[in-house]
């Protein structure tokens, strides 16, 4: 059966949305799974109370991602913990909706270091775990915007844009160590990020997509899911749409 029994998990912004989805989705499939937060504790508590509800065994971890000894810190709680790490998902990532020009250096410096030096910072410190026992298998969390780009969404349409260059990039060096590297590219979530949108907006929105509604967040996590399984073992350097057909 092709489940994750005995196998490490660290999902990154794992307090809510799909973060907290993709750490229930693999928890439920047999990882064990390390819950990582930057500010809302009683946020992943809940998250953790919900892999412990099926039975699953988890753990909370603060650690900012875009500070580096930091993100050593939360990749090392997962091995002195569990012994090892398996998976890596990195989901912690911000946005900031509003024209480019009334943005100033503070925050596209925080988007960049939340979304891409993130994602870099414990990519490199979980392969070094990985590479010796030649396994693993990263995921990060892209979007469709790192494709196509976003009016009023500029610099974070850029961080998922190196996000998947990176993602195709470190695939390719790590493929002799078996170690995977993929990124899964959500369309328009029904998640916090969107809560911004109007009613009308929504409506507006729906109309584009193919299927004629908003993904969730579990689309999400099952994807991320299958990537984490052995029936993906030779899929790596890709760069997964989940958008309803949008793009």
């Amino acid at each position: 059966m092709d489940n994750l029994i005995g196998k490490v998990a660290v999902v990154t912004g794992a307090s809510r949305g799909i973060g907290r989805a993709t750490a229930i989705a693999l928890a439920k499939n047999g990882a064990s799974v390390l819950v990582n937060y930057r500010e809302n504790e009683e946020a992943a508590e809940e998250t953790l109370k919900s892999i412990k509800e099926i039975g699953a065994y988890g753990i909370i971890f603060k650690a900012d991602v875009s500070d580096f000894k930091e993100s050593e810190k939360l990749i090392k709680q997962a091995v002195d913990k569990f012994g090892k790490i398996d998976i890596l998902v990195n989901n912690a990532g911000i946005s900031n909706v509003g024209l480019f020009i009334d943005m100033n250096e503070t925050d596209w410096n925080k988007m960049i270091d939340i979304n891409l030096k993130g994602t870099i910072n414990c990519s490199h410190n979980a392969i070094k775990y990985m590479i010796p026992k030649k396994s693993g298998s990263i995921i990060n969390i892209s979007s469709m915007w790192g494709d196509i780009g976003a009016s009023c969404e500029v610099i974070y349409s850029s961080t998922k844009g190196a996000i998947n260059l990176f993602t195709k990039s470190l695939a390719k060096e790590l493929a002799p160590s078996n170690i995977r590297i993929n990124a899964v590219a959500p369309g328009v979530i029904d998640t916090d990020m969107n809560k911004w949108l109007s009613e009308d907006e929504k409506h507006e929105l729906e109309e584009e997509i193919p299927v004629g509604k908003f993904g969730t967040v579990n689309d999400i996590a099952n994807t991320v899911l299958f990537l984490s399984k052995n029936s993906s073992k030779y899929i790596t350097g890709q760069i997964i749409r989940v958008d309803g057909g949008i793009s």
